[in-house]
């Protein structure tokens, strides 16, 4: 089962999609108004059994990122071995893991436009999985860290590059542009950690494979992100980590392969499913 926000006729809804089309939940979840509302709640297990045996209600709709009110998204950055090299300072593996915040207004949803911004063309990507929290904790304990999980979906985590040089000690002017990246199509359940452990990330830029590792080579595997996260911040439902970017951006290509307008950029990973979207400039 997978669920997601879209919209349809000037109107929003987040509800179950399936092979036939989406079935919209709003009406029967009427006391929360989003996908991330229902999270925060701890009502997710009762949108997924809600859905069961419904009828398609839309053929024809538009995703939208997959929660659009999403309070706090924390992404992990440099976090796969080839990924640190990549930056040929020779440092070796870091002691702990570098996070910074994005916003929900920096992403877009499946199948809509990247936006690049007439100020700066260094757009880029970076494919990663994204997990959502379904249970509050502080403190948490990486044995007991994926009890904490309540869906994955996927990130492709636009970044323009100039901007995240413009300051010596933060990355966040250049990693929260308006809709210069995605997260969706949808949330799956997180059910089993084969989900997580087993998993394989891969990014096409206009079919080209640049992108491609398994999540088990982290330099910080998931379970110590939300070990660590959860540290200093209480984690609450509906928080989103975004874990990490393998080797193969743009930017690290001689001379850098940056996205630009017509171009189609696929994130996948089995199980989870494919986040595709294309890049457009920025309408005046």
């Amino acid at each position: 089962m997978k669920f997601a926000t879209y919209a349809t006729d000037g109107k929003t809804f987040f509800g179950a999609i399936t092979d036939s089309g989406a079935i919209a939940l709003n009406e029967v979840f009427s006391e929360h108004a989003s996908l991330y509302e229902v999270i925060a709640a701890g009502a997710f297990d009762q949108l997924v059994r809600a859905a069961e045996g419904k009828p398609v209600t839309h053929t024809d709709f538009t995703y939208e990122m997959v929660m659009p009110d999403a309070r706090r998204i924390l992404c992990v950055g440099v976090n796969f071995p080839d990924r640190n090299a990549e930056y040929k300072d020779g440092s070796a593996q870091p002691k702990f893991m570098s996070l910074f915040p994005r916003f929900a207004s920096g992403f877009t949803g499946h199948n809509r436009p990247l936006i690049r911004p007439p100020e700066n063309h260094t757009l880029d990507y970076e494919g990663e999985v994204a997990i959502v929290i379904g249970k509050s904790g502080r403190r948490i304990s990486q044995a007991d860290a994926y009890d904490h999980i309540a869906a994955l979906t996927l990130c492709n985590e636009g970044t323009i590059r100039d901007w995240v040089r413009h300051a010596k000690f933060n990355v966040t002017q250049g990693k929260n542009w308006d809709n210069s990246g995605a997260i969706g199509p949808w949330l799956v359940p997180f059910t089993d950690a084969a989900q997580l452990d087993d998993a394989r990330i891969q990014t096409h830029v206009n079919g080209e494979l640049r992108q491609d590792d398994t999540l088990n080579r982290m330099m910080f595997p998931i379970r110590r992100e939300i070990e660590y996260i959860s540290t200093f911040m209480t984690l609450q439902p509906g928080d989103i980590i975004v874990t990490g970017t393998p080797t193969g951006a743009g930017a690290r290509f001689d001379p850098p392969k940056y996205l630009a307008p017509g171009d189609v950029v696929e994130v996948s990973v089995d199980g989870i499913g494919t986040l595709r979207n294309t890049v457009e400039d920025e309408q005046p």
